[in-house]
């Protein structure tokens, strides 16, 4: 039985997992959630995770919801496919990536998030971008990327020379950033180029960045 997958091929969230099941090789199901007319917050989706937040994996009586508990739980059923993204055949490099996990979620995500937001959702919303807030967020970027820069300057990925889901969680909103007047950030910074360059140049990626289309006119 195929995975099911409900979401949207735009969304970070849900081409996060996608990318996750595209390198491990894994079948699935995308079940579409139209996120304009506010699926998602309807009792049939809320049913499956009560946060009324894309996406959802479903894997035969199993639910799961939250992408990169969705994505730990991928590489953890299917180790025996695809690249080894959470390394537990060694201890040492699996909590290395366990590290650079928390660090995307808690340093990373924070900053990169609102400056995507104010791009690409509040002009949706008949908004312009609020300068300030990317402004601020920006400066906490820089400081984030200044740790990676030092840190891809002795490995070529964030925990080790091997690619792993610490790097993988970065690829959606590194992604749209990129399409914004401040990808600048990340080209200043040499070690932090060649590695988004190499990691969003793999196959399994290309495939999830051709329905991220979110903004395009």
């Amino acid at each position: 039985m195929a995975l099911k997958l409900y979401g949207a091929p735009m969304s970070t969230c849900t081409s996060r997992v996608m990318a996750c099941l595209h390198e491990k090789a894994v079948d699935f199901e995308l079940i579409p959630v139209d996120l304009f007319t506010c699926e998602h917050k309807q009792p049939p989706f809320l049913s499956k995770n009560p946060f009324g937040q894309i996406p959802v994996l479903e894997d035969g009586d199993l639910t799961l919801f939250e992408s990169r508990a969705i994505t730990g739980y991928v590489a953890e059923k299917f180790k025996e496919t695809g690249c080894d993204l959470i390394r537990q055949q060694d201890l040492k490099e699996s909590a290395l990536v366990k590290v650079w996990i928390e660090v995307e979620s808690q340093r990373f995500h924070p900053a990169i998030a609102p400056i995507v937001y104010e791009y690409f959702v509040a002009p949706i919303q008949g908004k312009s971008p609020d300068q300030t807030i990317i402004d601020a967020n920006l400066e906490k970027l820089g400081k984030v990327l200044d740790v990676y820069e030092a840190k891809l300057s002795s490995s070529k990925y964030l925990a080790g020379d091997f690619y792993s889901l610490a790097d993988l969680h970065h690829l959606p909103y590194t992604y749209y950033f990129m399409k914004t007047p401040c990808a600048s950030v990340m080209d200043e910074r040499p070690h932090v180029k060649a590695w988004w360059e190499d990691i969003s140049s793999r196959p399994a990626f290309k495939k999830v960045a051709e329905g991220m289309n979110f903004g395009d006119k």
